[in-house]
């Protein structure tokens, strides 16, 4: 068999797509294998690089390949996309992902350690909660307003209030809707049970990671924020410069330049939704109390305001703290307030 250049690898469950190139980009290898035999297969092929989608599973094998000796790279799939031909299968997806792996200018995307899998999924777990009690709440506000009975704004309310009207016995409640309240009170104790287990498991990492205390020194990154910043990029060694890490959370303007001139639209709201909204909403925390100090960094932050306005200063906080994170997770440096005073 001839010696591949670039291997592209469709991943599934059971089934694996694999095309080969040769150093002159022409198809040389095709087979489909089931998932016994994937790692049997690629390990035993003479191949220089191994090109797969950063897609669901794709951690696992990149893992998998690169302990026996396989070298790996992931390709976001927004970027394999262009070079599908005609129709979508699971061949010709495979083919284009080793076509674009081939391709000198690709990006690529960092492959998770288990530590910082393990960081992610108890994340994706607490946040599935949290909105699973928001829609109970709700659930329980707009059944009670049937009712005549209105309950005040804020999360806080709903906890004292609730077992007040399900013991009040003037409130007109039927005997049916004070059990299906009572069923509903005992969910609303149980999923906060569940979330005060998941908030400790995170906790304990927390205290053991390093990357993750330096980043809660900067004002507006808390625990949950470090720690999805620390799931999401590890060291941040993979982006050339601060803007470039800002760019990838979608922090900085879209553009819509032509024939010279430019054009600066809003936020591109690119990446991970997830880090890119408790950034902001550590930020918004910061513009909030801004005017209670007086260091550089908030005395900025007040004259952001006057001249921006509140969301804008927000998001430039947060544009600010994603850089502020590039620096001491790239270079190890540990965190300034004087030095990281001003948006450079």
């Amino acid at each position: 068999m001839e010696h591949i250049n670039s291997l592209g690898i469709d991943i599934s469950k059971n089934i694996f797509e694999l095309c080969g190139f040769d150093q002159r980009g022409k198809k040389i290898y095709k087979k489909r294998v089931k998932r016994g035999d994937f790692v049997k297969t690629v390990i035993n092929l003479s191949v220089d690089t191994v090109y797969m989608e950063a897609c669901g599973g794709a951690n696992h094998w990149y893992r998998t390949l690169s302990e026996n000796g396989v070298k790996v790279k992931l390709i976001s799939p927004q970027f394999v996309k262009p070079f599908v031909k005609t129709n979508k299968t699971d061949a010709n997806d495979a083919e284009a992902i080793a076509e674009a792996g081939s391709r000198g200018h690709m990006r690529f995307v960092c492959a998770k350690s288990l530590e910082q899998q393990d960081i992610q999924s108890l994340l994706r777990i607490r946040e599935r909660l949290k909105n699973n009690r928001t829609r109970l709440i709700n659930e329980i506000r707009g059944l009670l307003l049937e009712y005549g009975i209105s309950i005040a704004v804020g999360v806080t309310k709903v906890y004292k209030e609730l077992p007040i009207i399900i013991e009040n016995q003037s409130n007109k409640l039927t005997t049916v809707m004070l059990r299906a309240l009572s069923q509903l009170s005992r969910e609303l104790s149980h999923i906060d049970k569940e979330m005060q287990f998941y908030k400790k498991e995170l906790s304990q990492i927390y205290k053991q990671n390093n990357k993750a205390q330096t980043l809660s020194a900067i004002p507006g990154i808390g625990m949950l924020s470090a720690l999805s910043v620390v799931a999401l990029v590890g060291d941040g060694k993979q982006f050339k410069s601060a803007r470039h890490f800002s760019a990838y959370l979608g922090l900085v303007p879209r553009q819509h330049s032509s024939g010279g001139r430019e054009k600066l639209l809003g936020i591109s709201k690119r990446g991970n939704t997830f880090v890119r909204t408790l950034l902001i909403h550590g930020a918004r925390a910061v513009a909030m109390h801004s005017g209670k100090k007086t260091d550089k960094r908030s005395r900025w932050v007040e004259e952001l305001k006057a001249r921006r306005g509140f969301n804008r200063t927000s998001v430039a906080v947060a544009n600010k703290n994603a850089r502020t994170i590039w620096a001491l997770l790239a270079k190890g440096e540990v965190f300034d307030n004087e030095k990281y005073c001003y948006v450079g």
